[in-house]
């Protein structure tokens, strides 16, 4: 019995490249690089603003990393400002999620994004309260794919693993969800393919949310 679901914000619940990439691109013009497109900004993003700005920074020329870590005060400055930017959910997630509260089942968000910026977007979409749990990267908590985030969820909400699922839509999220020994869910509709999704095999891979209260899934 499903009692808990946890999901990936970024490209699992909300579109929120738009915003990804504007912050990326003033970061990079900050130090006379770019622009990147949004395809190669889907590449980039999925294990942190830190890993962001140095594959967008290789990308650009900066092989050594010169403006590495001053680019990390200026995208967390900037991104302060266009997080939302664009930023909408996914057709079918807000029936997803109702649909889920419905049946008395448990979510959760577990994202990589700073923890202040994850609570804004989800609170801006979906109102204060509306999840059970929002955590985005904190210290003292590895950032996925370590499944320590998951356990401390697992944790607070009383579950065990077998009692939840988990959806992403990376290679980050599938080991996450693996490595933490959930049943977890490959989307389609995100910043990855599906060939990314397939090559780890997780136990569904699913092309709109819709899928999850078929029948398919639960």
């Amino acid at each position: 019995m499903i009692r808990c679901c946890i999901f990936d914000l970024d490209g699992t619940l909300l579109n929120t490249l738009n915003a990804l990439t504007v912050t990326t691109n003033l970061t990079l013009e900050h130090f006379g690089y770019g622009p990147v497109d949004e395809a190669h900004v889907r590449q980039f993003v999925g294990d942190g603003y830190k890993l962001l700005m140095e594959r967008a920074l290789r990308y650009c020329g900066d092989e050594k990393l010169t403006h590495y870590e001053e680019s990390l005060t200026v995208y967390t400055d900037l991104f302060a400002r266009h997080s939302m930017d664009g930023v909408h959910p996914y057709r079918g997630i807000p029936e997803l999620l109702e649909g889920l509260k419905k049946r008395g089942i448990r979510i959760a968000v577990l994202s990589n994004k700073p923890h202040a910026r994850a609570v804004e977007n989800i609170e801006a979409v979906f109102g204060s309260g509306y999840f059970d749990y929002v955590a985005g990267e904190q210290p003292g908590v590895p950032r996925k794919p370590d499944p320590a985030g998951v356990r401390l969820i697992l944790e607070r909400f009383g579950v065990l693993p077998e009692e939840c699922l988990y959806f992403g839509d990376t290679n980050t999220d599938m080991k996450t969800g693996l490595g933490a020994g959930l049943n977890t869910v490959g989307v389609t509709w995100g910043f990855r393919g599906r060939a990314e999704l397939e090559s780890f095999h997780p136990q569904y891979i699913i092309d709109s949310p819709d899928e999850v209260l078929s029948g398919k899934i639960l």
